[in-house]
């Protein structure tokens, strides 16, 4: 956190409009309550005369659940956890069989990167190639978390700049390799990247701050960092289960022209190109679902821990990791897994989109490729809509135990009349994080696509497997970054939620972060207070 003297000084010497001068006798005790229940966490004093948040008269050290209660009926959204469920079954289903396939045939398919003889589809070769790729996400992701860490001032102007100027180097380098759709899109993605950096410096002040107060919390409350291993280990080892299954799907159910895919004849099916396009699809979807359930859970788990800091600082809840994820597998656990199959079905629409995209490029298609690359743009816009509100929904809860459309609902309609989205709108660090994510992404993309150039499998000597190749990379990259990265965007996206529900504790329990906020941005005191 920054030094306390610096701030309180330049706060003491900044000019100040008398509009924005805080006053304590203008804010009442409760925040209002815009006719939604906007209620502060079980516990809270209805007025003055009572203890602050998190103390129980003498009663001994609270728990989190005794903290932050909820009311019945707790279970919500069972729907969507069924689903969850019976999709996560039917993922492990199509693995097995495809696997099993790919076992009887392992001597045909090769045992390491040169020695296959499947001319017609995604081999060993490719598992040599994803198991590459997982090790260089997971190792960047933690190399990033470690940075983000030590150099929290400077990770912001780090990420930015390493993401603009590889996002170049990669473009570049496959433009001169005529991999034209390719190079493309990491051209205007790159030349984006640069636009929004240069129009965020200066809002970079505001976010160092709250980076630092979130990286300052980690520290001292809960098993954040612990979290986020977990998390992360967990990811790449399901990215690894998913890549597996991916060669796999393609070895047992992909048909050669010479009709020489021995396992064609074993296990369950035959082969189809029809049958392989539908099963990746639903593979791909289920990845997508299951990561999503993965990363929103520890953003609630974190959420958890950082809520009873807000509002139990005097009294801070014992096992409140532990019981923040017990709630988050049990009464929420339905909420989160509709929060994420939204998610998962954008974020699979875009993923086939860029597929789409490479393939007319990597045909000559022009006409194919802007048109996909409109249509990628949308459907991306749609993902930062969702995303956007979902990170605030699960903050809530978190805290409160509601079902997804409720919490979702009032979440909104509680920043919109606090003013919170302006504190939202100044600060970077989700956005950063993204780049830190996409940079590391861009890492995966670029090894896969040499990969594939120096060691020339027979299944891609004509290149029609390398934009699924480097795009599915690129997916596993992204998203187990994500996944490492969210204890630090779900730390600050709770105080933002706790800051609307109720600003008169951030005054009164936290005032050294309130006065170095008003510093950075004086607005603040507007904001918090519309």
């Amino acid at each position: 956190m920054a030094n306390r003297g610096e701030a309180a000084d330049y706060y003491n010497g900044a000019p100040q409009d008398n509009n924005y001068q805080m006053e304590s006798t203008k804010y009442p005790q409760q925040p209002p309550q815009y006719g939604q229940n906007y209620e502060p966490p079980q516990g809270a004093p209805p007025n003055e005369t009572q203890p602050p948040y998190g103390q129980l008269n003498g009663e001994g050290k609270q728990t989190f659940e005794q903290a932050f209660t909820i009311q019945s009926p707790k279970y919500h959204d069972l729907w969507a956890g069924l689903l969850f469920i019976a999709v996560f079954l039917g993922f492990a289903a199509v693995s097995g069989i495809a696997i099993q396939g790919y076992s009887h045939t392992f001597s045909f398919n090769g045992g390491g990167i040169y020695n296959s003889r499947n001319d017609f589809g995604l081999s060993t070769n490719t598992i040599v190639l994803f198991a590459f790729v997982l090790v260089v996400a997971i190792l960047l992701s933690y190399g990033y978390m470690w940075t983000a860490r030590v150099f929290t001032k400077q990770l912001i102007w780090i990420t930015g700049i390493l993401n603009i100027v590889f996002g170049f180097v990669t473009a570049i380098y496959m433009l001169s390799r005529k991999y034209w759709s390719g190079g493309v899109v990491f051209l205007l993605f790159s030349i984006f990247a640069m636009i929004c950096f240069i129009s965020w410096i200066p809002r970079i002040r505001f976010s160092v701050l709250m980076l630092q107060t979130s990286i300052n919390v980690s520290k001292k409350f809960g098993h954040v960092y612990l979290v986020s291993l977990l998390g992360g280990l967990l990811a790449t080892a399901f990215a690894a289960w998913y890549s597996v299954t991916l060669v796999a799907v393609y070895v047992k159910y992909e048909p050669s022209s010479s009709g020489n895919n021995p396992a064609c004849n074993t296990g369950a099916g035959g082969c189809g190109s029809g049958r392989v396009i539908g099963l990746i699809v639903f593979i791909t979807f289920a990845m997508y679902w299951i990561s999503e359930w993965l990363k929103n859970t520890i953003h609630t788990t974190i959420s958890g821990v950082y809520g009873s800091w807000y509002f139990c600082g005097n009294n801070f809840p014992s096992g409140a990791t532990r019981g923040a994820f017990k709630r988050s597998i049990t009464y929420s656990f339905g909420s989160i897994s509709f929060g994420s199959l939204i998610v998962a079905i954008i974020n699979c629409l875009r993923q086939l989109c860029s597929i789409a995209q490479q393939s007319a490029g990597q045909d000559g298609n022009i006409v194919g490729t802007i048109l996909f690359c409109c249509i990628g743009c949308i459907i991306g816009l749609l993902d930062w809509a969702v995303q956007f509100l979902n990170r605030y929904a699960f903050s809530h809860i978190a805290l409160y135990g509601k079902s997804y459309i409720e919490a979702a609902k009032d979440t909104w309609k509680m920043i919109k009349d606090r003013g919170i989205d302006a504190l939202v709108n100044e600060c970077l660090v989700g956005p950063v994080l993204t780049m830190g994510a996409t940079f590391i992404a861009y890492t995966c993309a670029l090894l896969a696509y040499l990969y594939l150039i120096f060691t020339s499998p027979a299944y891609n000597q004509d290149g029609s497997y390398t934009p699924v190749v480097v795009a599915f990379a690129f997916l596993i990259g992204l998203q187990i970054c994500n996944i490492f990265t969210t204890p630090l965007s779900s730390g600050i996206d709770t105080i933002f939620v706790a800051m609307a529900w109720d600003p008169e504790v951030m005054m009164r329990d936290h005032p050294d972060l309130y006065q170095q906020m008003v510093a950075v941005y004086p607005h603040v005191q507007q904001a918090i207070h519309a």
